[in-house]
């Protein structure tokens, strides 16, 4: 008996059952395809990019949705399958967690499902309830823009006659675990003469929980005529058992992770709400003092969003994405590369070009879709044996994903709290006393000394005074009116005065109201330009800002929030007279 695999669209290798083994050689992906000839001894390697999803035949509707959750670059697992797929090819795939291995069946899968069509057309089949949940929420994303394509997932623990309930509404795609499966295909509520397409998702895993028999009795009951799609972590003898019997010259693909070499590199990881990223963005920058930085989004939307919204709080950032013209983006590229922007935003896909030494650190503002994008992102800072620094913004459910991040790249993500106020400040005084302690060594004070006399004289701070104004004092108040020029105005309030206190924010923030929100077409930025242009409060130390349809919360540091209430009343906001009030204590 033979495996068949079909490991190129040109080449047909057979393999005898008595070696399985020699499968793991037939050929490695991560961007290569690699055939063996074993009688010949002879290696073929064969390269392929990544594909960008804009280049794959997909439908418009797909193209949108993708977009929308943030993909713009297909991972090798879906580079390699989506196309072989879309062909109705069988498909092996080997691939873990965290490859992007869902949407390499899953999107396929949705375009080719006849909407029209009100019967069951693909069946995925999978180990748990929770991995069946999120396929399920997955290929709801993928299909938002597909009218008429109705998905469920079933599984064991959840009511059935919810289920059967759910049956009658016709969907076209069912998600299950093979125990629920097999239930409904005994009660009869599972007709699946019409299939098409069945997948196996973590084939190994639904076999080493005994799943075995349920799979070949599910797999003798569909369909000859179909698309059998499989993906498993491992490849051990009962994964090609399972190829042989039920696939028809199987496209063989594996992706392989890349290593990590960021050896240099400080990962850490911080855990923002999504309102506060900008603040803790800003806050990082400032406490580190970080000269270059590259930022990365997972959409253009957001990096325009973030571009704006930095640059209206005094930033000089840019964006860089495939949406702009090619001389856009060498103009921009140019900037980066001479220093004179601080701060690039970009996609994956636009950051591909950028070769630059001396970037300090990288900021993931959102966490990447793929492990190996975390590994490419952050290798940008680090090089030519500088030390680099990594902070990943994640919030909820992406901590899961940031332990998959860590389990592949064998590497420690540190946690840490965001900069305090106290940080920014402190780093800005250091920066200050350095370049004073140049000023000192290059000499040539004796005019500006003068210039000190004349000042003390002239206002009458004499020795004779109940105070003595020392040089000390002097120092002291320069340095005073340097922080304020700076963006941080020390502005003390009286320590019995309540009237401002923490109103539930963060602490040391002052969490206002104001009536005026989204239904009014309001922004952040919005919000930021308004406080910034009306106070002597910097933009970059505005806190966490919540826009809801008719009003908006904003959280500014307690020692602003004098200024910020008097300035603000009767402040027009988009032509908009608006009113401010302290927000109750949560």
């Amino acid at each position: 008996m033979m495996y068949p695999f079909n490991v190129s669209s040109h080449l047909y290798i057979k393999i005898p059952l008595s070696r399985p083994n020699l499968v793991k050689y037939i050929f490695r992906i991560n961007s290569n395809l690699l055939v063996n000839n074993f009688n010949n001894n002879i290696v073929k390697e064969v390269r392929m990019e990544n594909l960008i999803f804009k280049d794959l035949e997909l439908s418009r509707e797909v193209q949108k949705a993708i977009a929308e959750m943030g993909f713009e670059e297909a991972t090798p697992i879906q580079s390699q399958s989506i196309p072989h797929i879309l062909e109705g090819s069988d498909v092996i795939g080997q691939a873990q967690t965290g490859t992007g291995k869902t949407c390499a069946f899953g999107i396929p899968a949705i375009e080719m499902i006849n909407p029209q069509e009100e019967s069951i057309q693909a069946l995925v089949l999978c180990p748990t309830r929770e991995l069946a949940m999120q396929i399920s929420d997955e290929l709801k994303n993928v299909s938002k823009y597909k009218r008429g394509i109705r998905i469920l997932p079933i599984y064991g623990g959840q009511s059935i006659d919810r289920q059967l309930a759910a049956l009658k509404k016709r969907p076209q795609i069912i998600i299950g675990t093979p125990g629920r499966i097999m239930d409904h295909m005994r009660r009869h509520t599972l007709k699946l003469s019409s299939l098409k397409m069945i997948i196996l998702d973590e084939a190994d895993e639904m076999l080493n929980m005994g799943f075995r028999e349920d799979i070949d009795t599910i797999l003798d009951k569909v369909p000859e005529e179909r698309q059998t799609i499989l993906f498993s972590a491992t490849m051990p003898r009962e994964i090609l058992d399972l190829a042989s019997k039920y696939q028809n010259k199987a496209v063989l693909i594996k992706a392989v992770h890349k290593q990590l070499t960021v050896a240099n590199i400080e990962q850490f990881y911080l855990e923002v709400r999504e309102s506060a990223k900008l603040d803790v963005l800003s806050r990082i920058i400032d406490a580190k003092n970080i000269k270059l930085s590259l930022v990365f989004c997972n959409t253009k939307k957001r990096v325009d969003e973030l571009a704006s919204s930095l640059q209206s709080i005094g930033y000089s950032a840019e964006a860089l994405h495939g949406d702009m013209r090619q001389a856009q983006r060498d103009k921009v590229m140019s900037k980066f590369r001479k220093g004179t922007i601080d701060i690039l935003i970009a996609t994956d896909v636009a950051a591909r070009g950028i070769d630059v030494d001396d970037i300090e650190a990288v900021f993931n503002y959102d966490i990447p879709n793929d492990e190996e994008y975390y590994v490419h992102r952050i290798g940008r800072t680090g090089r030519a044996g500088r030390t680099g620094k990594a902070f990943t913004f994640v919030s909820g459910r992406e901590l899961y994903k940031l332990k998959e991040i860590q389990r592949y790249t064998k590497s420690t993500i540190t946690f840490m709290k965001p900069p305090s106020l106290t940080d920014v400040e402190e780093n800005r005084i250091h920066i200050i006393l350095d370049n004073l302690k140049t000023v000192l060594t290059e000499g040539n004070l004796t005019k500006y000394v003068g210039y000190i006399e004349k000042m003390l004289e002239d206002n009458g701070f004499d020795h004779t005074q109940d105070r003595y104004i020392t040089t000390l004092d002097v120092a002291a108040a320069f340095l005073k009116m340097t922080l304020r020029q700076n963006g941080s105005k020390e502005k003390e309030l009286d320590a019995d005065d309540d009237e401002f206190g923490d109103t539930g924010a963060e602490s040391g923030m002052v969490r206002f109201f104001i009536n005026i929100g989204s239904s009014s077409k309001i922004q952040p930025r919005h919000i930021v330009e308004s406080i910034a242009s009306s106070t002597t409060l910097p933009g970059k130390l505005i806190g966490a800002i919540n826009i809801f349809d008719k009003f908006t919360f904003v959280e500014v540091p307690r020692e602003y929030a004098s200024e910020v209430f008097s300035s603000m009343k009767n402040y027009k906001i988009k032509g908009k007279k608006i009113n401010i009030e302290k927000a109750n204590r949560k």
